[in-house]
């Protein structure tokens, strides 16, 4: 039957008792199912990691700078990583850069939460905020 429709004969079942098969064009099917998962690849967003680096006596104006971008990129649904860079014996400022981290979290808490809390590695103390809201929101 398949032969004489000029379609293919596809076997759909071939652990049921008899196999089960059907008669269709593969290669449309084929060219289809592509389509289907191209259009489903455009539509989802993938979430990037941007990163923000302040040092512990950041100036107000600079936070003020650098708050905006990252209010920004929550609301293109990017996560962000803030990190407060000690250099030398600024190791002893941590408290400051703490301070700092809080701040931002307080200041952007209507567009984001807290996906990873402050903590200090060497010399470098990092977190990760992440959008409460997708993409445009």
């Amino acid at each position: 039957m398949a032969f004489k429709l000029n379609k293919d004969l596809v076997e759909v079942a071939p652990d049921a008792n008899p196999p089960v098969c059907k008669i269709m064009d593969h290669g449309k099917y084929l060219f289809e199912k592509k389509k289907k998962e191209k259009e489903a690849k455009k539509k989802q967003h993938v979430v990037v990691l941007k990163e923000l680096r302040f040092r512990p006596q950041t100036d107000d104006h600079d936070y003020e700078f650098k708050k905006r971008h990252a209010e920004g990129f929550l609301k293109e649904g990017n996560k962000v990583k803030a990190t407060v860079q000690f250099k030398g014996r600024d190791i002893i400022y941590s408290d400051q850069g703490k301070k700092l981290l809080n701040r931002l979290v307080e200041d952007l808490e209507d567009l984001s939460k807290v996906e990873t809390p402050a903590k200090l590695e060497g010399k470098r103390m990092s977190m990760v905020l992440a959008p409460s809201k997708g993409p445009g929101s």
